[in-house]
């Protein structure tokens, strides 16, 4: 049990402070929670079926009957996948198990995304690090081709050790990213204030394992030790429930069997609200709209009225 490691992630003056006991008490709700997503195996089925290796040259592979996905990224390429299906809307969820060791200038994007210079796109992206060193969870929004909505975060388990749910929940009201069921971010529909939200252009779901040496690690000053390459990130659980995009129509799925799939309606709830302000305060090390030498005549819109 890796209780103790978590509370060490903590900043020192967060643990203490008098909000000692109740960030025991989120620990505990977070580590039953991955607890509960690591055990629970995903509906949807082989990894064949869903996904096509789209470059790599051999790097990438779907082992065990379908069951597994590696990519992995050398001195020479990385790798990566693309979805066979588009989605309008849908609760995505993936299992990952990140790079291990010295990770440092890899970084393993997964990501939804259409096409053309006015794409919309939903970002997790894994920022390598040294051995010992937090990897960092870049997330964006892109919006009619405009994204700058970054927001870093370190995570509180080492992504390395074992598998954990990354998930996107993307509906008409918001779109929210969550890691091992807990929400990190939430992206509002405020098109009402003049804000574009994703809803019209289908994507599709990509990942890959690529060199960014020149930009991931400390901005680029700690370069990727290709000695310890191929470096490899694993795949497996994925499940869609979602509205699949095909000639110009979408067909929604759903675990229940009413009309309406509960997804599409799915906000956070007060727990959830909680949760999100807990891991902000306390794993959030870049947000866009706190960013003030990078936008001195004031923050975007969103950022305000969200």
């Amino acid at each position: 049990m890796h209780f103790i490691k978590h509370l060490s992630l903590l900043p020192s003056h967060f643990l203490n402070s008098t909000n000692q006991t109740m960030t025991k008490i989120f620990l505990v709700l977070v580590l039953l929670q991955t607890l509960f997503n690591i055990l629970v195996v995903a509906s949807a089925g082989n990894l064949n079926q869903d996904f096509d290796i789209t470059w790599g040259d051999g790097r990438a592979q779907i082992l065990n009957n379908g069951q597994l996905l590696t990519l992995s990224l050398d001195k020479t390429s990385g790798s990566g996948f693309k979805s066979k299906n588009q989605y309008l809307f849908g609760k995505i969820d993936m299992q990952i198990k990140l790079v291990p060791g010295n990770s440092a200038g890899t970084v393993t994007a997964y990501y939804l995304s259409s096409l053309g210079s006015t794409h919309d796109e939903i970002d997790f992206e894994f920022l390598g690090n040294l051995s010992g060193d937090p990897y960092i969870l870049h997330t964006n929004v892109f919006t009619q081709g405009k994204g700058n909505r970054e927001q870093q975060f370190y995570l509180w388990f080492d992504p390395t050790k074992d598998f954990h749910t990354y998930s996107i929940l993307w509906n008409p009201q918001s779109i929210i990213f969550s890691v091992d069921g807990t929400p990190i971010r939430q992206f509002k529909n405020l098109e009402s204030k003049g804000i574009p939200f994703p809803k019209n252009q289908a994507m599709s779901i990509y990942s890959s394992l690529w060199n960014a040496d020149d930009w991931a690690t400390r901005g680029g000053l700690v370069k990727a030790d290709w000695s310890k390459a191929p470096f490899t990130a694993s795949y497996r659980n994925f499940n869609a429930q979602a509205c699949t995009w095909s000639s110009g129509s979408s067909h929604c799925s759903s675990s229940s069997s009413s009309s309406s799939p509960s997804w599409l309606s799915q906000s956070l709830d007060a727990t959830g609200q909680e949760r999100i302000k807990w891991v902000q305060k306390n794993y959030m090390i870049y947000n866009y709209c706190r960013d003030t030498k990078r936008f001195p005549q004031g923050f975007p819109a969103e950022c305000s009225l969200a």
